[in-house]
């Protein structure tokens, strides 16, 4: 099963009401998942910085010596900003390798959850309006985001098993549906030097399109590479820091339905997920195309490219 949603903003003037449009989005997709969810959310860069979120198990002790360890990592401009079991750590934008080695050798277990200029991700096991409401998802602004409320098939149901899943800086993926070849596909990125913090099929297929476009593909290219690289039944969706894409197998069996009009582009896996959108009655809705990549980007041309496989 799984439900994902997705909205792309072209209207600056929705973009304080992000958070609230896409949490009923996923609200509403909740029976369609309920071991876990996740948004991924891209919000305003600010020049030379960038933030990293970070997920903790025992966030009451973990999250003091965070503190303390920004500061250490990111020197005085440092900032924490604590939101239940996740933290955003903004910093210089130089120092976030340097923050994720930290991190890595920290006792306290911390979990990155993405890393770059403009994007955050809150995930946690539970119902979509639980997770929501434990980040206050609905306050948050932003130009584009995606959510995923999990159904989980091939693998535990934990907080980094929860989509989205994020292998690059201001990237991101949400997936309805089952990958056939990703131990090979894993084995072959682990070669390049690319780690994992899970056994779900999902973040292969993040860390494959982060690896295309680390090649020079952009996001279009890099979802057309995957489907002659990926084998399985999958709809994909993508965020990057200005893109927002859309992928469906050869075979389109996982449903998925989109919008479009003037003020965005929205992604549903059913179409219940996109009443509630501001002018709906009036926005071009249709299927995505088996095997066809759908794909917008906030610093491309207006409108949308298809490139079909």
């Amino acid at each position: 099963m799984c439900g994902i949603v997705g909205l792309f903003l072209k209207d600056p003037a929705l973009e304080d009401r992000l958070g609230d449009l896409l949490s009923d989005m996923l609200v509403t997709m909740t029976d369609r998942g309920p071991d876990s969810a996740g948004i991924a959310l891209y919000g305003d860069a600010v020049a030379g910085r960038s933030k990293v979120t970070v997920q903790a198990a025992d966030p009451a002790g973990a999250f003091a010596s965070l503190e303390t360890l920004a500061r250490e990592v990111g020197g005085e401009s440092a900032t924490l900003t604590i939101k239940d079991t996740h933290a955003v750590v903004g910093l210089p934008g130089d120092r976030v390798d340097a923050l994720r080695q930290a991190l890595a050798d920290a006792p306290e277990g911390f979990r990155v959850m993405s890393a770059g200029e403009t994007i955050e991700i809150y995930k946690e096991t539970g119902l979509p309006r639980d997770v929501v409401a434990r980040f206050g998802i609905r306050d948050m602004r932003g130009t584009h985001g995606i959510g995923h409320t999990r159904m989980a098939t091939e693998s535990a149901v934990t907080t980094l098993g929860a989509h989205p899943f994020s292998t690059g800086d201001d990237q991101c993926l949400v997936h309805n549906g089952s990958l056939s070849n990703h131990n090979n596909l894993r084995r072959a990125l682990a070669r390049r030097g690319i780690g994992f913090a899970t056994e779900n099929d999902t973040e292969v297929a993040a860390a494959y399109l982060t690896a295309r476009m680390a090649k020079g593909r952009d996001l279009g290219g890099a979802l057309t590479d995957a489907l002659g690289d990926l084998d399985g039944f999958f709809t994909f969706v993508v965020g990057t820091r200005t893109g927002f894409g859309v992928l469906r197998d050869p075979i389109a069996c996982k449903p998925a339905i989109m919008a479009e009009t003037n003020r965005y582009v929205a992604f549903g896996s059913e179409y219940r997920a996109l009443v509630g959108l501001p002018g709906i009655e009036a926005a071009r809705i249709w299927e995505p195309e088996p095997a066809a990549v759908y794909f917008w980007d906030r610093d491309g041309p207006p409108g949308d490219a298809m490139l079909a496989a």
